[in-house]
């Protein structure tokens, strides 16, 4: 029952904010002492399920640009069978414990403030202009890439790198930014996963068990998105990378249980903030109609 309701609650962020879920999940695992090998795989696992389930809301809802999609997924299909031997070499010398917690501080410092500033979106003319596509196609391929690269190491789904790329350097808003994402991720986690499998398999029970929550929780997420402004959601992912960072150092301090109180206590706020404003919002709506 713990791990379902985990399940549907980290669904939920998922559905919110197209980033698969593993990007929480991941951290959840080892401040729990899981092996990274192991979380990883179990993130990549759930990050399928919620991913599959987030796109198909997003697709009813027109949210996906398809030729981007495919564009990222394509990239970071390629950078899944690099990152593979690179977590196989950091585990053969003992490093990835360290190694791996690491880089996710150092993403979420850079995505938190990249969330978290504002920026003056590009002109008009700026955007149409034929030098614009060139560098918009060039930018899809390397967040592609990275995505696919950090999802296989630190089994985040991608969507994690992807979701503020998109929205910080495309222009792309959040809710597009949220479907194109989830969509190729889904491609991107299912080639990661998959490799995982054939080298160092392991007992999926536990990733079972959180994608029957997760699969409910990213439909609820995918829907709660609507009643918020671009802002709202750039704010609250911004915070959301914080909490997750200061989570992560204390781990490197072998403060693991206090990480998981933080992240908990966040959480918890944030769901309440997201309800109520959900049921702000239907009332306005019943009023004005």
């Amino acid at each position: 029952m713990l791990f379902i309701g985990m399940g549907i609650l980290i669904g939920i962020l998922s559905g919110f904010f197209g980033v698969g879920g593993g990007f929480i999940l991941t951290p959840i695992l080892l401040l729990m002492n899981y092996d990274p090998i192991f979380a990883i795989t179990i993130s990549l696992m759930y990050t399928i399920g919620t991913s599959l389930s987030g796109v198909l809301a997003h697709t009813k809802m027109k949210n996906v640009i398809w030729k981007d999609a495919l564009i990222i997924a394509t990239s970071g299909v390629i950078a899944t069978q690099v990152a593979y031997p690179f977590v196989l070499f950091l585990q053969k010398i003992g490093y990835d414990q360290f190694v791996i917690p690491l880089l996710f501080i150092v993403l979420l410092a850079y995505f938190a403030i990249n969330m978290l500033k504002g920026q003056r979106p590009p002109s008009m003319e700026k955007l149409t202009s034929n030098k614009t596509v060139v560098n918009k196609n060039l930018i899809l391929i390397l967040t592609g890439f990275a995505g696919g690269f950090l999802s296989t190491t630190l089994g985040v789904g991608g969507g994690f790198i992807i979701v503020p790329l998109l929205i910080s350097y495309t222009n792309y808003p959040s809710r597009q930014a949220v479907g194109t994402s989830l969509m190729s991720v889904l491609f991107i986690v299912f080639v990661g996963f998959i490799t995982y499998m054939i080298k160092s398999p392991i007992d999926l029970t536990l990733g079972g068990i959180l994608i029957v929550g997760g699969l409910l929780g990213a439909q609820i997420g995918a829907y709660l998105i609507n009643s918020y402004e671009h802002h709202e959601v750039k704010i609250m992912l911004g915070l959301l990378f914080v909490v997750t960072f200061i989570s992560m150092c204390l781990k490197l301090f072998h403060f693991d249980q206090t990480g998981l109180a933080i992240i908990a206590i966040f959480l918890f706020v944030l769901y309440f903030y997201m309800i109520r404003k959900f049921i702000h919002t239907k009332r306005e709506k019943s009023e004005l109609s």
